[in-house]
């Protein structure tokens, strides 16, 4: 788990920076935790702290998609 900031939703990807500067895209959440927080849809987020766990999944072409799994607004 980790605690990042929500910078944006664009094309397709979920912006976070994390508090040591990494800034990841994810490319998908977890049905559950949209199901929460509306980061597509909802402004309201972006610059909110969360505590989040994603995993690293390889596609076929064995290109790395990063999945949010669980996510908590602090």
């Amino acid at each position: 788990m980790g605690i990042a900031t929500f910078q944006q939703y664009q094309d397709g990807y979920y912006t976070f920076l994390f508090d040591d500067g990494v800034q990841l895209d994810f490319e998908e959440i977890h049905p559950k935790a949209l199901y929460h927080y509306d980061l597509k849809n909802d402004d309201s987020y972006i610059g909110k702290s969360f505590k989040l766990s994603f995993i690293e999944v390889f596609d076929d072409a064995d290109q790395a998609i990063y999945r949010i799994e669980r996510l908590e607004l602090l």
